[in-house]
């Protein structure tokens, strides 16, 4: 009899260590699935941030083009390029550095054409003919 009881110690032992392990894994599926819950949320979050960040971008890179192609509307001998696009391999941490290399391109973009106006406004002159509208 020492042997039956002895196995039905070991069996209620067991038995009661595999009712725990199933529990701790039930608390740490629920302890996962709330953790996983936050970093969806977190990663929907940073998602909108981004899609906010990237409209911005393309409506200040867009700003900038109509400011470009006004500027050279009237050189006709020169023939504007696409609209600008996204890139996909830029780097996102670099998107401000990027965008304010536009100012500064810009601005030389806009003296070019100046200093080509002037040009032609002396041509013209030098040729006797009227310089062309600024």
């Amino acid at each position: 009899m020492t042997d039956d009881a002895t196995a039905a110690m070991r069996y209620k032992e067991i038995i009661a260590l595999s009712r725990g392990s199933a529990e701790n894994l039930r608390e740490w599926e629920l302890a996962r699935a709330e953790a996983l819950e936050a970093e969806i949320e977190a990663a929907e979050a940073a998602i909108e941030v981004a899609v906010e960040r990237e409209a911005r971008a393309a409506e200040r890179a867009t700003r900038w083009w109509k400011m470009a192609l006004h500027n050279i509307q009237g050189l006709p001998w020169l023939t504007p390029g696409d609209n600008p696009r996204p890139v996909p391999t830029a780097r996102a941490a670099y998107l401000e550095r990027y965008l304010e290399e536009v100012k500064p391109s810009y601005q030389e973009l806009v003296q070019a054409v100046l200093g080509l106006g002037w040009r032609a406004k002396r041509a013209a002159a030098k040729r006797g003919e009227q310089p062309p509208p600024a």
